[in-house]
């Protein structure tokens, strides 16, 4: 592990946790999801490094074990920090694996930084093309209503709220579909989290437009979605960003919740590792 120095100003210093197996192989950096740290993805470390990947993971900004300042949680700012990883690591030819909120960071890189540095593209349940309804955008899945109920419930309570949010993030038709075990790991992960940090960067996901960006996505890229994600769901997230990516595959999870790198890890590694090698 290691700790790299996000460069925003000389005043803005902010230090991120980094996770690198090292090795020869070529690069996959795995972007977390919201409100978890580089070590969700438990699952998928091993199992890509013995398939012959560097894999690199890294706690976004305000999350996991790296600082938590009180600004910087707009998917530009958060998008300075992957580019910092990236370049402090040295790496190319790198594919980069957004999950959930972590799929934002990931499209917004190509239209801040280009393809020079990037091989492909995952895009794994993740938050694009653009997650909010509105009058512009009437199949974005998450609701105004919506969007202010979670702030207000986080705002109000952070346990009670994470506890009730990891259960819908591994369920499907309300019913839980990895073991408590499992669903405590992902709670306290999410308990590591700056409130402020929190609230910031959901107001991030939930507002933020990516439909610009998805064109300047031009490497090979990979949608994984599960087909019962509830707090992503496909049809508004998945199935739409498939659709604006000319040259994208798509895979989905059948009986997969938001959280299917966990609750099918064995499926999801699988389709991953042989898109990795095309």
């Amino acid at each position: 592990m290691t700790e790299i120095t996000a460069h925003h100003g000389l005043l803005n210093d902010t230090k991120l946790h980094v996770d690198d197996t090292g090795g020869s192989g070529r690069a996959v950096v795995l972007i977390h999801g919201w409100p978890l740290s580089g070590e969700s993805w438990k699952y998928q470390v091993g199992a890509l490094q013995a398939a012959g990947y560097r894999v690199v993971t890294y706690d976004r900004r305000g999350f996991g074990r790296s600082d938590k300042p009180l600004t910087g949680y707009d998917y530009n700012t958060l998008t300075d920090d992957l580019q910092a990883v990236l370049e402090a690591l040295d790496l190319s030819d790198v594919t980069l694996v957004g999950f959930s909120m972590g799929g934002g960071e990931a499209a917004r890189y190509f239209t801040k930084f280009g393809a020079e540095r990037i091989h492909s593209v995952v895009f794994a349940s993740a938050v694009p093309p653009y997650l909010l309804q509105t009058p512009g955008n009437p199949d974005g899945p998450l609701t105004a209503a919506l969007a202010a109920k979670m702030t207000a419930g986080l705002t109000a309570n952070q346990e009670s709220f994470y506890e009730d949010f990891t259960t819908q993030f591994f369920s499907v038709d309300e019913k839980l579909v990895v073991t408590e075990e499992q669903r405590q790991e992902a709670l306290e992960l999410a308990l590591q989290s700056s409130k402020v940090a929190a609230l910031e960067a959901m107001a991030s996901f939930a507002s933020t437009d990516f439909r610009d960006d998805l064109p300047n996505v031009t490497v090979p890229a990979l949608v994984i979605h599960g087909d019962g994600d509830a707090t992503v769901p496909f049809e508004g997230s998945g199935e739409r960003t498939h659709a604006a990516l000319a040259n994208s595959e798509l895979h989905v999870v059948a009986g997969g919740p938001h959280g299917v790198n966990v609750s099918h890890a064995d499926e999801w590694n699988r389709v991953v590792i042989d898109f990795l090698a095309k």
